[in-house]
């Protein structure tokens, strides 16, 4: 078993704070009593959803202006609702944007997409026995295109997207399927 040194916070101070991030400037403490300064962008957790049947994965197209870009993706959110786990947000997010619930849920994976300058973490939850959510409602202010994508072209959704949660969760879809 490897020791993993600690880093103590000492403090930070917050010179944005917007609705989506907020960017911190921290000074760290290291085990060996060095004292340094970073900035870093704290965001929320997210949990994003493998839904998938004996045919298709349920993806979804959505504008991300940031990119200039629509991008194919799992379903996914932030975790903004006080109290929430990461598997109820998925849960959530599987009936907001595709209108579906699963009977079966596992957890995939969790990981830092970029853990250099953000503490965002987020949560994969593989879901299958998908049927209609009689208590969907989809967010009016949310572009979302749903894309039903076979399993047989799997390969072609993976070339068809450029988001970091999407090729991991489809990455795991192909391994498990075989």
């Amino acid at each position: 078993m490897t020791h993993e040194p600690k880093i103590e916070p000492l403090g930070a101070d917050e010179p944005y704070d917007g609705s989506q991030f907020s960017v911190r400037v921290e000074r760290f403490r290291h085990a060996d009593g060095e004292e340094v300064q970073r900035e870093y962008v704290h965001r929320m957790a997210a949990a994003a959803v493998v839904a998938y049947d004996d045919e298709h994965v349920w993806l979804v197209r959505q504008p991300r202006e940031a990119i200039l870009q629509y991008t194919l993706e799992l379903p996914a959110g932030k975790l903004d609702v006080e109290g929430e786990s990461a598997l109820q947000t998925a849960r959530r997010e599987l009936a907001e944007e595709i209108g579906q619930e699963a009977e079966h849920w596992s957890e995939v994976e969790c990981y830092y997409p970029s853990s250099g300058y953000s503490d965002e973490l987020v949560h994969i939850f593989a879901a299958t026995g998908l049927r209609p959510c009689e208590e969907a409602e989809a967010d009016a202010a949310e572009r979302i295109e749903i894309v039903r994508w076979p399993l047989a072209d799997l390969d072609a959704a993976v070339a068809a997207t450029n988001d970091a949660k999407t090729l991991i969760g489809l990455a795991w879809l192909r391994a498990a399927i075989g």
